[in-house]
């Protein structure tokens, strides 16, 4: 179901945690609430999801004017950082919780409960309790339990924050599968400009309070609107007083037409990627990101003495 926030704001004393935000969430689609601390994504997403009244603005969920609506009158899933579950209960018994309360026949449950099971790869895991579930298992069981009544919008407030790299990567393609099968609308909130890109079709930039751009990823990183959006999405570097992306950057070893001399400074491998950091002649600072290869093949070293040419139209804000 669609999301229509129309001019919301929100103040916690004199903390202004939204700014007349509107915001519009088509149905079906997965949407990130990307920004720095304090932005207020959080604020927003708890908005959406009834936890919190907005001072002034109001909330539409399919077309329905929601803002008075108790959170379990919106038909609404939310799934927090921490999961949240019942320590007591078994994965399945936590997954019905929902359709319990609901006075749902024994059967439906049983059937519904083995179904998100599945869906989100716990079959096995039924009878075990949360204690003996990892991190992303339980993070899995709770993406479970918020879709088992069906909501018509799915709210998570940075579901995989609490856990390592690696399994945040994994849980992150994941999602895009889930969300690909279950076709609900879905807003999430991160931190994570990686996160965000690689799982949303759409992102909205929060910072004080204010919504700085809604786009694609591709917009985002390719046409951003500020200098602020520039620098938070995407790896950014500075060069003749422009802002550029690090990747469209070239190093030569040899000056011709266009380039800017340097020294480098320091050479960070990070697996197939290597991040070159120089100095340039007036004495500021820039880095460049190149391949394993390129390196080897120019033979770069630390205090070596380079060229830099823009491979690429810097990036206009």
């Amino acid at each position: 179901m669609s999301i229509v926030v129309e001019s919301v704001s929100k103040r916690f004393g004199d903390f202004v945690a939204l700014n007349d935000v509107s915001l519009n969430v088509r149905d079906g689609s997965l949407t990130a609430l990307l920004g720095p601390s304090g932005g207020g994504k959080s604020t927003l997403l708890r908005v959406i999801a009834g936890l919190e009244q907005p001072d002034s603005g109001r909330v539409l969920i399919a077309g329905e004017d929601a803002t008075a609506k108790p959170p379990q009158r919106r038909d609404v899933g939310f799934v927090f950082q921490h999961y949240a579950a019942f320590k007591h209960m078994t994965v399945a018994k936590n997954v019905a919780f929902g359709l319990s309360i609901r006075k749902r026949g024994k059967e439906e449950i049983e059937a519904r409960v083995d179904e998100l099971l599945k869906l989100v790869h716990l079959d096995g895991f039924a009878h075990r309790y949360p204690s003996q579930l990892s991190g992303g298992q339980r993070q899995r069981m709770a993406l479970a339990r918020a879709l088992a009544v069906q909501p018509r919008v799915l709210l998570l407030d940075e579901p995989f924050g609490a856990l390592d790299a690696t399994v945040r990567k994994e849980l992150r393609a994941w999602l895009r599968r889930l969300h690909d099968e279950v076709q609900v609308t879905t807003v999430f909130v991160t931190h994570d400009q990686e996160e965000a890109m690689e799982v949303a079709e759409q992102i909205v930039v929060l910072n004080h309070g204010d919504i700085e751009q809604v786009g694609t990823p591709r917009d985002l990183y390719e046409k951003p609107s500020n200098e602020f959006v520039m620098r938070f999405v995407g790896p950014v570097s500075e060069l003749s007083g422009r802002w550029i992306r690090p990747h469209d950057v070239g190093i030569l070893v040899e000056p011709t037409d266009g380039t800017s001399e340097a020294q480098i400074d320091r050479i960070v491998h990070l697996g197939f990627e290597v991040r070159v950091e120089l100095s340039l002649g007036d004495g500021d600072s820039t880095w460049v990101q190149t391949t394993r290869t390129m390196v080897e093949e120019l033979e770069l070293a630390e205090g070596q003495i380079v060229w830099l040419r823009l491979e690429a139209e810097p990036v206009s804000v």
